[in-house]
């Protein structure tokens, strides 16, 4: 009889130990990397753009964003910049077009840290403001919706002088839970960051906004996972 209360005893021990939850040591590896990635915030979010109340000033000033992210500068710089974009109320075409070249060269990017491409990135940002007021009469919405698919909005955006593969990804990855037609394929890069990090970027709805934040995530941990 006491043989058979000592076996219900370690039963029921087992049972309430299996029915605690699992703690995140307890987790696979790709499982802890995905959830900690999935809270990673978007760039957009932290230089205080929020693309989800689907603004074109919002858009705007994440395209803005994009272009000096994709240039080769640290990313430190490229986020000063536009804070000083953000400073002297340059957040819309028509006002980055009436300020002019040389309020562009010196003070914005000089005061966000520029120095040797100053002018070049100037000449680039007036022209896009230029072409997005020409063609699309200033507005990234009207943009997307005269774009035939996905591909055709790729092709639109990498139209703009000086905008290539990478400024067009950063763009539109963060509008793919926003944009219908917001879909690029993940960089190179990313996709090796991920398997590095044993993360299956196939296992996540593209178009969700939770695999927008991994993608960031994978993006800020490059540094450390090239070093190492």
């Amino acid at each position: 009889m006491m043989a058979f209360l000592s076996k219900r005893r370690r039963g029921a021990a087992t049972k309430h130990k299996s029915s605690r939850p699992i703690s995140s040591r307890q987790l696979p590896r790709r499982a802890r990397a995905s959830r900690a990635l999935g809270h990673s915030l978007l760039y957009s979010e932290e230089l205080g753009i929020d693309l989800a109340q689907g603004s074109d000033a919002a858009y705007f000033r994440w395209f803005l964003a994009s272009l000096l992210l994709g240039a080769r500068i640290s990313e430190t710089i490229a986020k000063n910049t536009y804070r000083r974009f953000v400073h002297h109320h340059l957040t819309t075409p028509r006002r980055i077009v009436d300020a002019g070249w040389d309020f562009l060269v010196n003070p914005v990017m000089r005061e966000g840290g520029y120095v040797r491409y100053d002018g070049r990135k100037s000449t680039q940002v007036l022209r896009d403001c230029e072409t997005l007021l020409t063609e699309y009469g200033g507005s990234l919405r009207r943009l997307h919706d005269a774009a035939h698919d996905a591909r055709d909005l790729e092709a639109r955006l990498l139209a703009f002088y000086g905008v290539g593969p990478v400024t067009m990804n950063i763009f539109l990855r963060e509008l793919r839970p926003f944009w219908a037609k917001a879909d690029p394929d993940p960089l190179p890069t990313v996709k090796i960051l991920a398997k590095r990090l044993s993360i299956d970027l196939a296992r996540f709805q593209r178009k969700s906004l939770l695999f927008a934040r991994v993608e960031a995530g994978v993006i800020r941990r490059r540094r450390e996972l090239t070093a190492a």
